[in-house]
């Protein structure tokens, strides 16, 4: 397990996990994008590996990986922004989040050895499923980097047993059926499906998807460990893109008022 990420949930607060793409708008403006969501307060930062195909990902993601992908970012870059963040805080978790092929293209052992080098802590492949998962395991097997799963509002107790068999970190509960950035979680659901998980694993959980304010993300943390908010910074991005040091400033201030919601 990664000490950063256990360290992270070692006492009771709660926490803000935000996600931007990597190298969105331009690599240069990315990093400085993550060091303001890290100087804002955010507990977590997941970093969106840009794939052509996102398909759990709504228009604002899908559109800010098309961006990245059109500055030439690929994994070499991503590490090489998170090598730079991590010069800058050796004390924040930082994951990585998308899709399996990616990672099966760069090469599965390369990949993992290139996380450990670069200071990244886990994993986040949306569309890896536990039966599927045998050469990433391996390849995480000597390392203390964090398998991070989904679990959604229609997995089952059988599904959940194996979902959690090697999960580890914490666990990702997507509020709502469908893609990212789309309608906003049901309360009560949500309560009774966190109950529901809590009583079969210790993991701390987070929810994610359609978490969009200050207001929503304390609703979550009245349940959850912790909120995750993607789409809304994602789209300060879109929004700006002729004026990189507006978004900086935007993204700074919306970060601080969201990490208010964590404090409940």
């Amino acid at each position: 397990m990664s000490l950063r990420i256990t360290k992270t949930f070692s006492n009771s607060d709660k926490k803000l996990v935000t996600f931007v793409t990597g190298g969105d708008p331009d690599i240069d403006t990315s990093e400085n994008i993550l060091s303001a969501i890290i100087s804002g307060g955010a507990d977590i930062i997941e970093i969106g590996m840009p794939f052509s195909d996102p398909m759990a990902d709504g228009p604002t993601i899908q559109l800010s990986s098309n961006r990245a992908i059109k500055q030439n970012i690929d994994l070499d870059k991503i590490f090489l922004i998170c090598k730079n963040i991590r010069k800058k805080n050796d004390n924040i978790p930082i994951i990585l989040m998308g899709y399996y092929n990616v990672i099966f293209s760069y090469g599965v052992n390369r990949f993992v050895e290139e996380c450990k080098n670069n200071g990244i802590d886990g994993l986040i492949v949306v569309d890896l499923q536990p039966e599927e998962d045998k050469d990433l395991l391996n390849a995480l097997n000597e390392t203390e980097l964090d398998l991070i799963r989904l679990v959604t509002p229609t997995t089952d107790n059988k599904r959940l047993e194996k979902i959690l068999e090697n999960s580890s970190g914490f666990l990702y509960y997507v509020t709502i059926t469908g893609i990212t950035g789309q309608h906003s979680a049901n309360i009560n659901e949500l309560k009774l499906s966190i109950e529901k998980i809590n009583k079969k694993t210790n993991l701390p959980i987070v929810s994610g998807f359609g978490i969009k304010d200050e207001k929503q993300v304390s609703e979550i943390c009245k349940i959850c460990d912790g909120a995750v908010v993607g789409s809304s910074l994602v789209k300060i991005i879109e929004e700006n893109l002729n004026n990189k040091s507006k978004i900086i400033k935007l993204v700074s201030e919306f970060v601080k008022k969201l990490k208010q919601g964590t404090k409940i």
